[in-house]
């Protein structure tokens, strides 16, 4: 344990926090001075909210588990270092190592055509290969995103793979050329896993359990391939209201995008074998690490499942996690053979930023000075149309790749969408033609003669979705 990490001297005021709970797996205790530092991190949590869990290892080793607040605001119960939660989108590196282990074994290579194994998906006229949905440039329309837009969004319906082959399925479009651009898309790794499943002739879950779970020692982690399993020490999820907390579910079967349950020291087991690995070997390591090229030749920074990037000046490989109300982060310092775990069970939990407050308790001595921060876009201020061209927009409009109908309504000196069955989104214009609202922004498009005869939605996930005007 190298003497830099713990070189910080923190002036501290000690404090008690009986919700903070130490794991009964053996790990060796912080020095008092980086746990009271952590403990700060986490002090909003207590015995009537909903809380974290953080596990911390260094050169290998578990140096720190404590959780904070409650697993079940219903029944009382405390989150431990134990607790199982989800943890979002950190589980598309899980998926990525899968697609990774069978290409290893020469059962599908990465540049092989997604539709080789999903004939489902439209043939968009351009290769559409494994690795640009790893990568993220794949174009695929998020499939979340679609529904979002058609009233019913994640964790509202019992969506399945099947639903998300059949939204894949109506898309006519790509955002772009796969391999020009990047776009955050759960659809592809929805993809990748069930890729996994017919290559490898078994459920995707069975097969990450034999292949990647089992051989670690991960005991508590699992996949949410069917949200109405039991699942003991499960953390309930929960948002933050103005009037309090709300139990907030997925309730959905949709994994290899998210849907992983585990603890924060199985992930710890999992970032561990990055340095020695027991999963795959070295050379597979290292690929999963490597950020993606484009097609014009530069990098990016999203590898395999991970972000590849820098924090205050040390390599940092990590992934954050968001589903219904559980947050999740988790970072690797490979220079520092460091590692943090972050697993939230409150919408409100923000695990990114508790994780790198953890980060800069343990890498104290490593750390370049903090950014300042990074001022928020401009948002133009909304013009005023006059009444005949609002008139103009007025109408019913179809989506078939969204099965989802929009009526335009005038709305005083303004115009809404109005989305049955009771839904009204305000829309302010930035120009002619072009507005915006919760749902995004909202382009109508002209025909020869001038006529509205389309509109547009474009959101980070779905750049152009197509709703035809009705005579």
């Amino acid at each position: 344990m190298k003497n830099t990490i713990f070189a910080l001297i923190v002036a501290t005021i000690p404090m008690a926090f009986a919700h903070a709970v130490h794991s009964q797996a053996p790990a060796a205790a912080a020095p008092a001075n980086l746990e009271t530092s952590v403990d700060q991190v986490f002090a909003k949590w207590g015995s009537a909210t909903p809380g974290c869990a953080v596990g911390v290892a260094v050169d290998g080793k578990p140096a720190l588990a404590k959780a904070y607040g409650m697993a079940d605001l219903e029944h009382d119960v405390k989150n431990t270092p134990d607790t199982i939660f989800e943890a979002g989108s950190v589980s598309k590196q899980f998926t990525a190592a899968a697609v990774l282990l069978l290409a290893r074994e020469g059962k599908l290579s990465l540049d092989d055509p997604a539709r080789k194994y999903l004939p489902e998906l439209p043939d968009y006229g351009t290769p559409l290969t494994i690795r640009h949905m790893l990568h993220h440039q794949s174009g695929l329309r998020d499939w979340g995103s679609i529904e979002g837009i058609a009233g019913w969004p994640r964790t509202t319906r019992e969506y399945t793979h099947d639903h998300v082959l059949d939204i894949v399925s109506r898309q006519k479009a790509l955002n772009f050329k796969p391999g020009t651009q990047y776009s955050y898309s759960n659809t592809g790794f929805n993809l990748a896993t069930i890729i996994v499943a017919r290559v490898s002739g078994v459920p995707f879950a069975d097969f990450t359990t034999e292949r990647i779970f089992k051989p670690l020692g991960m005991t508590h982690t699992s996949w949410r391939d069917d949200h109405t399993r039991i699942v003991k020490s499960r953390a309930m999820a929960y948002s933050s209201e103005r009037d309090g907390f709300h139990t907030e579910m997925p309730f959905e079967n949709v994994h290899g995008n998210g849907g992983l349950l585990t603890t924060v020291g199985d992930l710890l087991k999992w970032n561990e074998n990055f340095e020695k690995p027991v999963v795959g070997d070295a050379a597979l390591v290292a690929q999963q690490q490597v950020p993606g090229k484009f097609s014009d030749g530069h990098e990016g920074s999203y590898a395999f499942g991970l972000m590849v990037g820098n924090y205050r000046g040390v390599l940092k490989v990590d992934h954050s996690g968001s589903t219904a109300g559980y947050r999740a982060h988790l970072s690797h310092f490979p220079d520092a053979h460091t590692s943090v775990a972050v697993l939230c069970n409150v919408s409100s939990g923000n695990a990114t930023a508790s994780a790198n407050a953890v980060a800069d308790v343990y890498l104290a001595g490593r750390l370049k000075p903090a950014p300042p921060p990074i001022e928020p876009d401009f948002q133009p201020s909304p013009v005023l149309l006059p009444a005949e061209t609002l008139a103009e927009y007025v109408g019913d409009y179809w989506s078939d790749e969204a099965e989802v109908l929009f009526t335009i309504a005038l709305d005083k000196d303004q115009i809404a969408i109005k989305r049955r069955p009771a839904t009204t989104i305000a829309l302010s214009a930035t120009s002619k033609d072009s507005f915006r609202g919760s749902i995004g922004t909202v382009r109508f498009i002209r025909d020869a003669n001038g006529g509205v005869k389309e509109l547009s939605v474009g959101q980070d996930r779905v750049f152009d979705l197509r709703f035809q005007k009705r005579p």
